[in-house]
């Protein structure tokens, strides 16, 4: 596997939400729900800002990052990696990916939110220096599972 790390350009928005939506089918059912049009209406807005990023291998898109700048640091919104390559260490690639950027930036943190449940993710956050900072439900009230907040400073 020989990867590289990209931008996504505006063409791509349908493989940035086809990998987005095979990753995150599992856990958003898990949470009791189904994933509707208005979950990747963020995508197009994103990418012409250039806040969404490739892994790709060979001249397969096999992973997607879609952050958001905030404040002193980059909030990282969407992590996906393709169901077949996930356990791979693609989500560790995008990770450090992220973080470089962050760093070359001058930016002092990388954040993000994921369900308590998710166990997994919460694992791999903590492997890349991520810590809890606060626990709560989700924002947006669609469903009543737990919700973790982690923060890396850089």
């Amino acid at each position: 596997m020989v990867l590289t790390f990209r931008k996504a350009v505006p063409s791509e928005r349908d493989e940035a939400q086809r990998i987005l939506r095979s990753a995150f089918t599992p856990y958003i059912r898990n949470l009791g729900r189904e994933i509707t049009a208005h979950h990747y209406a963020f995508l197009p807005a994103a990418i012409e800002r250039g806040d969404v990023y490739f892994a790709v291998d060979g001249n397969e898109i096999v992973g997607v990052a879609a952050t958001a700048r905030r404040d002193d640091g980059i909030y990282i919104d969407r992590l996906g990696v393709d169901p077949a390559r996930q356990g791979t260490g693609l989500g560790s690639f995008l990770l450090e990916r992220v973080e470089e950027i962050a760093r070359s930036s001058g930016l002092k943190e990388l954040s993000l939110e994921t369900a308590e449940m998710a166990e997994g993710n919460i694992r791999l956050y903590r492997r890349h220096g991520f810590e809890i900072v606060r626990r709560g439900p989700p924002s947006h009230g669609m469903d009543a599972h737990m919700r973790v907040i982690m923060v890396k400073p850089l």
